[in-house]
């Protein structure tokens, strides 16, 4: 499946100064589909090595820094000469840490040997007793399939047109409602490549519900890697939480929502964990929308949001059968399935995580984002009313250059307001940048 990683790994593979690559992302976002797809498709061929399915290749790397030696070694038992034509893949790397620590001589001693690797976002970063080779690797993010992607590999004709907008006018009424019926599929099953495959393939919600729940399984099998045992009983109460977190009219997060007589100190590390682990995005409070945001942010205040939205459905017990329903899919949780949604799109695109802003009890706006030097207000809104007291207050006092509002109707900008339907919000920057014409 077509993934928009594809141009950035390119551009790396044509780089003169190219440094060993690192894809960071949770688990089964497609990272190893993704770094098969660069060695079959432009390199004369790949070795692939994961360290999880193969210990034994550990040996290689243990008490040894010379890479050529290694390279030897790799060669012998991949059966082919590895050389600047060939991407050598370490997957799963975290379950050797010496590997890991390789990657500084490589780029040293052996820069022409492409080399990319991956493996759980959260063990690669935390590998107590070993170095990080700092300042010898690149990294790159990966991230669930957005709608964007998942629209390139279902209807090639209407990703087609929508990849030529070039002014900020409403969109025909055709597209309008291919694009909204679609998107409404995509609110079911998110954007984890493997549901997504199953949709295109078979067309059932219920295989795709069947291979959701077996995620969220497979994740929570994950937390029992937690150093701290005593924690892995935590990491899910908070995880679980989400839902009930995020169906409350103020999404704050409360810490009595996980349990009665929950504490912050009793489950700070755990939330902290899943952060790490990129199952979960953690959205802080500012007091002030100024560069740079983190100087104004309020530790106390944060909303936690699912690293995908057909997980957060699923986990929420949302029936598949909500996409018949009008637009139920919109308005369940007060909404928190669009802002969930608007928040994987933004993250990729703008490289950070954005904040949210309150004033007091009487004002909130959903995401403070920044663009160049500008702060952005963004407002959702998931139903027909888009009227927005909050966003009316925070223009009044900090005067911001534009506003941006996603919601169900049509593309339009005015009177510094740029409305963008909710399925084009993976399109905000080209947006922005059109208002700035």
């Amino acid at each position: 499946m077509y993934r928009s990683i594809q141009t950035q790994l390119l551009n790396w593979k044509e780089k003169k100064t190219r440094l060993p690559l690192i894809i960071r992302g949770a688990r089964q976002v497609g990272k190893t589909y993704i770094m098969k797809w660069l060695g079959e498709k432009h390199f004369s061929n790949y070795v692939y090595l994961n360290f999880d399915e193969r210990p034994e290749l550990n040996e290689f790397f243990k008490k040894n820094n010379d890479v050529k030696r290694i390279i030897h070694s790799i060669s012998l038992i991949g059966g082919r000469k590895i050389n600047e034509k060939t991407l050598l893949i370490f997957d799963e790397i975290q379950e050797c840490p010496e590997a890991l620590n390789s990657l500084k001589y490589f780029a040293e001693n052996l820069p022409n040997i492409p080399i990319i690797v991956a493996g759980s976002l959260l063990g690669i970063l935390l590998q107590p007793g070993h170095s990080f080779p700092v300042g010898k690797v690149e990294f790159m993010s990966m991230y669930p399939m957005t709608f964007k992607e998942v629209l390139h590999n279902v209807d090639k004709k209407v990703a087609g047109f929508v990849n030529q907008i070039d002014s900020l006018e409403e969109l025909p009424s055709y597209y309008f409602n291919i694009l909204f019926d679609n998107f409404k599929k995509y609110l079911i099953t998110g954007g984890l490549p493997a549901v997504v495959k199953e949709l295109n393939q078979t067309s059932s919600f219920e295989r795709c519900e069947e291979i959701l729940e077996n995620l969220l399984l497979s994740y929570k099998g994950d937390f029992a890697k937690h150093p701290i045992m005593k924690d892995v009983a935590k990491i899910a109460m908070v995880f679980d939480s989400l839902p009930t977190q995020l169906a409350k009219e103020n999404k704050k997060f409360v810490y009595q929502y996980i349990r009665v007589g929950a504490r912050a100190k009793e489950y700070e590390d755990a939330m902290e964990w899943l952060v790490s682990s990129g199952l979960v995005y953690k959205i802080k409070q500012i007091t002030k929308p100024a560069i740079p945001l983190s100087a104004y942010e309020d530790l106390s205040a944060f909303k936690l949001y699912a690293m995908d939205i057909g997980l957060l459905r699923r986990m929420s017990k949302l029936s598949p059968l909500a996409y018949t329903e009008g637009n139920r899919l919109f308005t369940e949780f007060k909404g928190a399935i669009v802002e969930n949604y608007v928040l994987q799109s933004v993250i990729p695109m703008f490289g950070d995580i954005p904040r949210y802003w309150t004033s007091g009890n009487s004002a909130e706006v959903d995401f403070i984002i920044q663009f160049k030097n500008n702060i952005l207000p963004v407002e959702v809104k998931s139903d027909e009313n888009v009227k927005s007291r909050s966003l009316t207050l925070y223009s009044q006092k900090f005067k911001p250059k534009i506003r941006i509002r996603f919601s169900l109707k049509n593309l339009q900008f005015k009177d510094g307001l740029l409305n963008i339907p909710l399925f084009l919000s993976d399109y905000t920057k080209e947006f922005i940048k059109m208002t700035e014409r």
